[in-house]
């Protein structure tokens, strides 16, 4: 409902409105991202997980405002919306969403659904917003990303309805508070206060809202390419990667700033022979053969690499770690080649992804009757590449340690190697303060991820991307992608004030 209209200071009507009512796997790798070691190597690292978890005590009732209360009816309608692959609801949520900014204030023509037909024909639709500024900085814009679509839940695995938003002891639960609708709606949200405010930037800040992160990632992908024109940045801030860290008690501990990713590349490999009866077995049975390949690969090591970013991540939780890993993290920034830091840095799962490219097998198929000798065998094996590293030199480097001739390698779908983008004071500096308001001074660490996200898409299209998300996590409360989805109520309310701090300061640079 409209409740006033004015002048926008960069020459636009202006309109007010009143009011309208980080991450456990699940001990497992998803089909995409794949376990955020990362988060849980430092808080092992810091020593902050206990059996028993705290309670966490804020409550919904405690945030008045009326953005709080607004983005609070946002988060429980798009946590309604199963936006999973296959159920048809990114459209809806990418219009329900159109809506929310086009009552803000922003023109039809700054608000642009893009529908997207996905391999398979299933719909979907990406979601790009522009807020104008005056162009007095004479820079590019500023690109924001989230994502509107989830990993599916089914509700007779859960405690409490995925797809609805339940509020209990401290916590919001449901399907995406995490992964990644505390991004959408706190983005949503910071744009609409600051318009209410009359906030005139000093360059365009752009939102783009994907809707197949978890899937293909083809809305992101015409995004930086037939549809550039309105996503084209300086740099890009991605609100779904980047978190902060909570001890047990629901202390600050330190702030994980993500400028780079690891490649995600899945190859088959195949062992084929004529086979035969089972009563007459052969010495080139085909799941032996495979069998041994796997034993091959599962004993040769890629070798070991920092940059700048791996780097500047060991030498600052150095400085934190207990011990003999905080000595090893020093020796290895110092030298990639230490053998004693290399070895026991890779002999913690945590850690090993940080060091090194890793290639592990994932699924066996094999044989097509119980009688018969296997005429094939197929091993699916999930690698996460290294930055610098191509998937074809990996693919070589998998044919070599397999050490047989008669194996079939192949890539599935087409693995993109993004780069490393530089750091940047001024995004770092904009996060730090951001945080401070909420949880105090704290590091804030440049961290290399060990999964993917669209941000490898944008790296790829020449703009920098830095995953600076606004949420504040204990490992015990880390469910992405498992069951029993949560974020802390003080932790949702805190992202809606960060993004609009963090906004606020870039938006006003010049």
């Amino acid at each position: 409902m409209r409740s006033a209209q004015g002048l926008h200071p960069g020459g636009r009507e202006f309109r007010c409105f009143s009011s309208i009512e980080y991450y456990r796997d699940s001990l497992h790798d998803t089909a995409k991202k794949g376990g955020k070691a990362m988060l849980r190597a430092a808080f092992a690292l810091f020593g902050l997980v206990l059996a028993q978890p705290a309670t966490a005590q804020d409550s919904s009732s405690d945030y008045t405002s009326d953005y709080q209360r607004e983005a609070l009816t946002m988060f429980r309608d798009v946590v309604a919306m199963r936006t999973a692959a296959g159920q048809g609801k990114v459209p809806e949520m990418a219009t329900y969403l159109q809506r929310e900014f086009l009552d803000a204030g922003f023109y039809p023509n700054e608000v642009q659904l893009l529908p997207h037909t996905l391999p398979g024909g299933e719909e979907v639709a990406s979601l790009v917003v522009r807020y104008r500024g005056n162009g007095l900085s004479g820079r590019d814009p500023i690109l924001l990303l989230a994502h509107m679509d989830v990993v599916d839940a089914m509700a007779s695995d859960w405690e409490r309805d995925p797809f609805t938003l339940i509020e209990e002891d401290g916590y919001f639960f449901g399907r995406g508070t995490l992964d990644n609708k505390l991004g959408i709606v706190s983005l949503t949200t910071a744009f609409q206060r600051l318009m209410r405010e009359e906030f005139t930037p000093t360059r365009d800040l752009i939102i783009a809202f994907t809707g197949d992160e978890e899937s293909h990632m083809e809305t992101i992908r015409a995004l930086v390419t037939e549809h550039r024109a309105l996503t084209n940045a300086e740099f890009v801030l991605n609100a779904d990667a980047g978190h902060g860290i909570l001890d047990h008690d629901h202390n600050a501990v330190a702030y994980l700033l993500q400028s780079a990713e690891k490649t995600y590349a899945t190859f088959e490999l195949t062992i084929r022979n004529p086979g035969g009866h089972s009563s007459q077995p052969r010495a080139d049975n085909a799941i032996y053969e495979l069998a041994a390949v796997l034993q091959n690969i599962e004993a040769y090591r890629f070798p070991s690499r920092i940059n700048d970013t791996t780097r500047d991540y060991f030498e600052a939780l150095a400085a934190l770690a207990p011990g003999d890993v905080g000595t090893a993290m020093r020796a290895f920034a110092e030298d990639k080649d230490d053998e004693a830091a290399r070895a026991a840095l890779e002999a913690d799962p945590s850690q090993v992804g940080i060091t090194r490219t890793t290639c592990v097998a994932t699924m066996l198929k094999a044989g097509h009757a119980e009688n018969a000798l296997p005429q094939s065998a197929t091993a699916t094996v999930n690698c996460r590449i290294f930055p610098g590293v191509s998937a074809e030199s990996v693919r070589q480097r998998l044919i070599t340690a397999a050490d047989n001739p008669e194996l079939e390698i192949r890539a599935l779908g087409n693995p993109l190697a993004g780069p490393v983008s530089p750091l940047r004071e001024d995004v770092k500096a904009a996060v730090s303060g951001a945080i401070a308001r909420h949880y105090g001074e704290v590091p804030v660490i440049n961290y290399m991820a060990p999964y993917g996200t669209d941000g490898k898409h944008t790296r790829l299209a020449g703009m920098p991307t830095y995953g600076v998300g606004g949420v504040f996590i204990r490992e015990e409360d880390i469910f992405a992608h498992g069951l029993n989805e949560r974020v802390t109520v003080r932790s949702f309310y805190a992202s809606l004030d960060y993004w609009y701090q963090v906004l606020t300061e870039l938006g006003s640079q010049r």
